[in-house]
């Protein structure tokens, strides 16, 4: 899977809530946020400084509403009924949706992007929505999805990576840490974060 493949269920589905809309006369689109992913180098507290992927040092700034998350390893039979989850798919040949990646959301982000939308590359979707049933398929799991326009069936392969977001907080933000960042870029083409996921215990980020 490409890396931007890597970056697109978790960058879809926190928009909505870390976007601001700005307090005009008429309302505005909320912009995308951008992402950067790399290594840690440094962090004073306020400002950490990356080793990008990109090759570049890129320099953000903390503010104190930051938050931090992380990951923990999952199975498909720890996606239960009631659940909200969100998983990037690409229809298939046979006009079934095919899980890439399946996110288990904690309970407090529960709505957060929710929705069905096509994504970028070709035949891509996005979906979250809350598991309204868990059927055996041949290969994997069938998880079928509920959300307030509609509802998807997305098939889960053995093999896809599944992965809950658990809180975490500024000591994870360390030398070396893997760390993906969504971050507001103003006029000057200075970077805020608004939401940073993190390693920990040897889980990283989606790079």
């Amino acid at each position: 899977m490409h890396r931007i493949s890597r970056f697109i269920l978790l960058t879809a589905g926190l928009c909505a809530a870390l976007g601001a809309v700005a307090a005009l006369a008429q309302e505005q689109p909320a912009p995308m946020p951008a992402r950067i992913s790399g290594t840690i180098e440094k962090f004073d507290g306020q400002m950490l400084v990356v080793a990008a992927l990109t090759g570049q040092e890129v320099s953000v700034t903390l503010l104190p509403n930051c938050r931090v998350t992380a990951l923990v390893n999952k199975t498909l039979a720890d996606i239960k009924p009631g659940d909200f989850v969100g998983s990037a798919a690409v229809k298939g040949a046979d006009g079934k949706l095919h899980a890439q990646e399946v996110h288990i959301f904690p309970e407090a982000m529960r709505g957060t992007g929710e929705g069905h939308r096509p994504m970028s590359e070709p035949q891509q979707t996005m979906t979250n929505g809350t598991i309204a049933e868990v059927v055996s398929a041949p290969q994997g799991r069938t998880l079928k999805l509920k959300y307030k326009d509609g509802e998807q069936e997305i098939d889960v392969a053995p093999e896809v990576r599944i992965i809950g977001i658990i809180p975490g907080d500024r000591s994870l933000l360390k030398a070396g840490a893997a760390v993906t960042i969504f971050a507001a870029k103003d006029a000057s083409g200075a970077f805020t974060a608004r939401f940073i996921q993190a390693e920990k215990d040897g889980v990283k980020p989606l790079m």
